[in-house]
């Protein structure tokens, strides 16, 4: 089972795929989501994310995770 990922700015797509595991900067620390991750939505702060070994730099922003789809979007 894999993760549908979507990582939008407000000018662009940025990734659009599938991945085995996404690692975001969260409020309380550095998270990783696996598939048939519990549903939650949180901002997100400046640092990477990891999406199977691709990194992407970013400021801010938020993530919603719900049935295996992780939609990131940065400010």
């Amino acid at each position: 089972m894999q993760l549908n990922v979507l990582i939008i700015s407000p000018t662009q797509m940025i990734f659009k795929g599938q991945a085995k595991s996404v690692t975001l900067p969260g409020e309380m620390g550095v998270f990783e989501v696996l598939p048939f991750h519990k549903r939650m939505m949180t901002r997100l702060l400046g640092g990477k994310v990891d999406v199977d070994g691709r990194l992407f730099d970013i400021k801010r922003g938020a993530v919603k995770i719900d049935q295996n789809n992780i939609t990131i979007i940065l400010e």
